[in-house]
């Protein structure tokens, strides 16, 4: 008994020391970049995607030699979006070693990242998060997106519906937290260019929305958003449109788009006419060459998406970063050197699209025209951008 209460004492004693011990420092020898990819929780849909893309990324610096003559080491946790874990999963990552976090993760997630990145002075990046305040101010020193952020997802849509002369939107919403997010920021803005009659939410694992459309249908709108995290409920909300509502235009979220596997698992037809928010245009080589790489390592029929290009370049980015700093191991050395990155050629978005950081520019799309309108064709594939309207490839709205 005396034993086991010494060895008792002395595994608590560890493990308070452990508890108390000092943040990891960078490790000299290799580069250690930490990401927060949930893979479990409702954003998975795409988290993984982009954390696959990342994976295949980050093998391809290191049998290029790396960065700075130094091989990159990924480590991965988990905080399945939800938001509460994430200050823990950042400070897991940070006590691994990691000279940078990638944020492959929701809004909501990568939102509450951006106060542990200032506290523990670590370059976070996110490839997927749409909310404007994940990168803007205040306390984004350390924090850094590559999408073009909602308050320009609004501007295009506005300028779709002014194109079209509809004057009446319903919005048809999952009740998951990274889209809480999302809808926060967009509907206000869309509510300065249009009629904002109804908005329609249910669970994201509903199994019916015949019920919500039809309330949705009750409130006589002329356009329908969608805006979900994808997967089952985006399909099952395109399907009860279509059978409900057949000649009523219908737009979405960038998730429809980015989901191929999805696609097939439409009912006949019921994709035809919807117009989602892409960031893939077909006149940019840059995505042409990147959908050839990952062919190669996903497999020949392998259809990119923009989350795949997002986080590409969200991964070539940081390596940039560290080659201006010359080191990975001062994180205000790497942090100044992401607000020199300037007019790299984008992954996605239309071909003039370049992305930039300053100290006062976090968010990475230095023009709207990272974003294309892709429209759906009658056999549930997508048949391009949409000839309507498209954004100009202006610096309108980039420091939104």
């Amino acid at each position: 008994m005396r034993r086991a209460r010494i060895s008792y004492c002395l595994i608590a004693v560890t493990l308070a020391l452990a508890g108390c011990a000092q943040v990891q420092k960078p490790i000299d020898d290799y580069i250690v970049i930490g990401m927060d990819e949930d893979s479990t929780g409702p954003g998975a849909s795409y988290s993984t995607i982009a954390g696959s893309t990342v994976r295949a990324t980050v093998a391809r610096i290191n049998a290029e030699g790396g960065i700075n003559g130094k091989q990159v080491r990924l480590v991965v946790e988990n905080d399945e979006s939800n938001p509460t874990n994430t200050p823990s999963i950042i400070r897991k990552l940070v006590d691994q070693g990691a000279s940078a976090v990638i944020l492959s993760t929701g809004s909501g997630s990568a939102l509450a990242a951006k106060q542990i990145s200032q506290s523990t002075r670590i370059v976070t990046i996110a490839p997927t998060a749409l909310t404007d305040s994940v990168a803007g101010p205040p306390g984004n020193e350390f924090a850094y997106m590559v999408p073009n952020p909602l308050a320009q997802y609004a501007d295009v849509y506005c300028g779709a519906f002014a194109e079209q002369g509809k004057k009446r939107l319903g919005v048809l919403a999952d009740s998951s937290p990274a889209i809480a997010g999302i809808l926060g920021t967009l509907e206000p803005e869309l509510r300065q260019c249009i009629d904002v009659v109804d908005t329609s939410k249910a669970a994201v694992d509903t199994a019916d929305l015949t019920a919500s459309v039809s309330r949705l249908l009750g409130s006589d709108p002329d356009v329908v958003l969608v805006a979900s995290v994808g997967g089952n409920f985006e399909l099952l909300a395109q399907n009860t449109l279509h059978r409900l509502a057949p000649g009523l235009q219908r737009f979405s979220l960038a998730s429809i788009g980015n989901q191929p596997q999805s696609w097939k698992l439409a009912e006949h037809g019921a994709l035809d006419g919807l117009v989602y928010m892409g960031s893939l245009s077909d006149d940019n080589h840059r995505t042409e060459q990147t959908q050839a790489w990952l062919r190669t390592v996903k497999g020949a029929n392998y259809s990119m998406t923009a989350y795949d290009a997002q986080a590409y370049d969200s991964v070539m980015l940081l390596k940039r970063a560290i080659e201006l700093a010359g080191t990975h191991t001062d994180p205000e050395l790497l942090n100044r050197a992401m607000q020199e990155i300037h007019e790299v050629p984008a992954s996605f978005g239309q071909a003039p699209l370049t992305l930039s950081f300053t100290p006062d520019k976090h968010i990475a799309p230095d023009s709207v025209c990272g974003l294309v309108l892709i429209a759906f064709g009658a056999d549930n594939t997508p048949t391009g951008p949409w000839p309507q309207y498209q954004p100009a490839c202006t610096t309108r709205g980039s420091d939104r």
